[in-house]
């Protein structure tokens, strides 16, 4: 009987084994050094924030080729894509004319993230006058592209760098009296 029992108590150990999975990493589009001039100036308030549905999730949506799209299940944002977004730009944008009220609209046309190549943000987004019904001071549309390195860690940073240059976008139309884009 003594053997098998041990045979019976190997084979459930395995099972076990063969069902551990890995940790989930959490990331978050929110760079770890916060903005030095944040605090200097009045924030931009942001009105409405849109993403593509397919990657507004927790876990992370990487493209795989032309046609396919891969959903990391180990790697998570800190909150669902639309929040982190929200949060990154929130804590990197600045009003750099504080006498005149802005709030923004961001409409996110493609958030894409590919291993090994790039991370891509295009986005749309309409910088107003706040309480001014719908006149916009500027409407525009940014697409921003950073090489990124193989591993999740290197995208994410690579993506974090598009937040921060679209915010920087958003802040100097903040501060013009043109109402023309600022260049990317």
């Amino acid at each position: 009987m003594a053997f098998p029992l041990k045979i019976m108590l190997v084979a459930a150990l395995s099972l076990l084994a063969a069902c551990r999975s890995d940790p989930i990493q959490f990331h978050t589009l929110t760079p770890a050094q916060p903005s030095t001039n944040s605090r200097m100036a009045a924030d931009i308030p942001i009105e409405v924030l849109t993403v593509p549905p397919q990657v507004d999730r927790q876990q992370i949506v990487v493209r795989q080729g032309n046609t396919t799209m891969a959903i990391l299940e180990t790697d998570w944002w800190g909150a669902s894509l639309v929040d982190e977004l929200r949060s990154a730009l929130l804590d990197q944008m600045v009003n750099g004319n504080p006498q005149r009220k802005v709030s923004v609209r961001v409409e996110v046309q493609r958030f894409d993230s590919i291993p090994g190549q790039y991370a891509l943000i295009d986005v749309k987004w309409r910088l107003r006058t706040a309480g001014e019904g719908d006149s916009a001071l500027v409407t525009c549309r940014s697409t921003l592209q950073t090489p990124s390195g193989p591993s999740i860690d290197e995208l994410v940073a690579a993506q974090q760098s598009n937040v921060k240059r679209l915010a920087a976008l958003i802040s100097q139309a903040s501060r013009g009296a043109q109402k023309t884009c600022p260049s990317a």
